[in-house]
This record gives C-alpha cells, structure tokens and sequence, in this order.
C-alpha cells in the first residue's frame, strides 16, 4: 500500500517544454489531470519534485519556475508539495535528482516514510533518486506520462479487482 506519489514534472505529467519559463507553454499530458484526480481521490498525498538546472545555467529565472509550477498547479493541482532544484549537475548538491533530497524533503512535509511511496519520472535520475532515497520507482515514456503508469500504481494502492480483497 502506497500513501504518497512523488512525481517528476516535465515529460511525466506536463509535456517536456526544455528549460521552460513560459506558463503559456505548459501543457498537461493526455490523461495526467484524471491521474491525479484519482489518486487524490484515494486520499493519496501528491508532490512534485523536479529538476530545473536551467535556472543555473542562467536560462529561466526562480521567478520564471515558480510562474511555470503555478500554472501547473492550475491545471493540475493541488498538490500537497511542489518543490524544484535549482542547481546545476555539477553543483554537487544534496536535492539535484539523482540524490534522494528532494524526495526525502517532500516525504518530511508530507509526514510520510519511504515504503508508503512510489516516484513516478521520465529519467534514469528519477528512478536513481528514488533508489537512494528507499522509495519504490516507476519509469514513465517521457511524454507519455503519469496516465500510463496507472495499471502499476493501482496494483500498489489495492484497487479492487486486482485481488487484494478480503471475504
């Protein structure tokens, strides 16, 4: 049973638009917001944790994410955390995908422990963090998203039908 789904932004539930910092640009992917509907339905938590190393490398401003993660919000939202890293990859820091700090920060916020989640993300750096940070992964098509790991996620969160009922 799973309490939470951390999930990577772009290319996972928003079309990967590189080094966005035009909210007019943001576009969900086909059936992400009826995902997440579901799984909040389902009293599940649900936080974003994303990699932005263009804010870094002085392509888009903080400003610019934070406009980009409130446009996402509006069409996809809530979400109980959104957080993003600034950070360039050879920065070294503790919260840039592939290390596990921002997935341990939104779990802390969340009040929820490692084996209650599940990280769902296009990239190899998704599924690593994830590993370091002791939370089950699953790896989504970039593009394709959130809408297909669905089968998965409902094997996790006990849907009925799929066997785990009691008589």
């Amino acid at each position: 049973m799973i309490a939470a789904v951390l999930l990577d932004r772009d290319g996972t539930i928003v079309r990967d638009e590189p080094y966005n910092g035009d909210p007019a640009l943001v576009e969900a992917l086909p059936g992400a917001k009826a995902a997440l509907d579901e799984l909040r339905g389902l009293g599940l938590g649900v936080a974003i944790v994303s990699n932005q190393s263009g804010v870094a490398r002085g392509m888009i401003s903080r400003a610019a994410v934070e406009a980009v993660n409130a446009r996402v919000v509006e069409l996809l939202g809530p979400f109980d955390v959104v957080l993003f890293c600034a950070h360039g990859p050879e920065d070294g820091c503790a919260c840039r995908k592939p290390k596990p700090g921002m997935l341990l920060e939104a779990m802390r916020v969340m009040g929820v422990d490692p084996h209650e989640c599940v990280m769902i993300g296009d990239k190899n750096d998704d599924i690593e963090a994830a590993h370091a940070a002791g939370v089950r992964a699953l790896k989504v098509d970039a593009n394709v998203g959130l809408a297909h790991a669905m089968p998965a996620l409902r094997c996790l969160y006990g849907e009925p039908g799929n066997g785990d009922e009691t008589e």
